[in-house]
């Protein structure tokens, strides 16, 4: 079980230096592997409690309540994946299934409800927009009762999963590991983004990893340096988020003899989007941990000034 200790769902990974003593403190974070266990174990808390949160909303929204149940579980995965390295094989190869399934089982739903809104907004002529709107209707969406019956459930297994890899973790949990979680996912990202030149498959990829590392970022932000990090690669997700919009809206109306005029030109956008995240990818893995490694310490060290 997770302790309630663990559970404190606070926004930061740890708080900023404020003393001499808190300096101290901020500075050993990194090799307290106890500490760092128990700031990721609440991360994860108060993940799963993001999701279970969003299923009991879904009466009031079921579009929102998909949304936040998929963000929740997204924002685990990232977390599970910084302490997955200091899991039994079994835990972690199940956690990556029950974390894989939560998102999936909502994908059509959510392209749907994404796919209604890019049509209304997107400059289209009248016939295109009517063919969009036809083809639509015809795509299979989850009636609602099913959607809520999905939710509860899922809900409940994220949970559960989050409680087994609080088990499964050992006392402490060593900086190494946590490197080597964010390390894994910067360097399969990197890998995406050069894949993706001829691939949409992989820019599909680029763009999920790059969404894991910026929660990634999220949680371990403790100050400036690490946040202005988070946000390069953000900006580089932002980049990502209509391109992919694109290509799912195209996925779903070619089926029905649909071809809509903005994804004719969607390959030029892939080689925009990439263009623009290649400098915040232009460095190995190993040389991505130690620029992390050293803005924790910088911002862990960091002593505002008081007036």
């Amino acid at each position: 079980m997770v302790s309630s200790s663990e559970s404190d769902p606070s926004g930061v990974l740890l708080e900023p230096a404020t003393g001499d003593r808190d300096r101290a403190v901020g500075l050993s974070f990194l090799d307290d592997g106890a500490q760092v266990r128990r700031a990721l174990v609440a991360k994860l808390v108060a993940a799963g409690t993001s999701a279970r949160d969003a299923a009991e909303a879904v009466d009031r929204n079921v579009s929102d309540a998909v949304h936040g149940f998929r963000k929740a579980v997204r924002r685990a995965r990232a977390v599970f994946t910084l302490v997955a390295g200091a899991l039994p094989r079994k835990v972690a190869r199940e956690a990556r299934r029950t974390f894989r399934d939560a998102r999936r089982v909502f994908g059509a739903a959510r392209d749907h409800a994404v796919a209604l809104t890019m049509v209304a907004d997107l400059s289209l002529d009248e016939t295109e927009r009517d063919a969009a709107r036809r083809g639509l209707e015809t795509v299979a969406v989850p009636p609602t009762h099913e959607i809520k019956q999905a939710l509860t459930e899922h809900a409940a297994r994220v949970v559960a999963q989050i409680e087994a890899i609080g088990a499964g973790l050992p006392p402490a949990i060593t900086w190494s590991v946590v490197m080597s979680g964010i390390g894994t996912v910067y360097r399969d990202a990197r890998r995406a983004r050069k894949a993706a030149k001829g691939s949409r498959r992989q820019f599909h990829t680029w763009r999920r990893r790059c969404k894991e590392l910026t929660y990634q970022l999220e949680t371990l932000a403790v100050g400036p340096e690490v946040d202005a990090l988070r946000k390069e690669i953000e900006a580089v997700a932002d980049h990502q988020g209509h391109v992919v919009d694109l290509l799912m809206l195209g996925d779903l109306m070619r089926p029905h003899g649909t071809e809509l005029a903005p994804d004719k030109n969607v390959d030029d956008l892939i080689v925009e989007s990439r263009r623009a995240g290649r400098d915040a990818f232009r460095a190995k893995r190993a040389k991505f941990v130690r620029r992390l490694t050293k803005a924790m310490r910088r911002d862990l060290a960091s002593t505002p000034q008081e007036g």
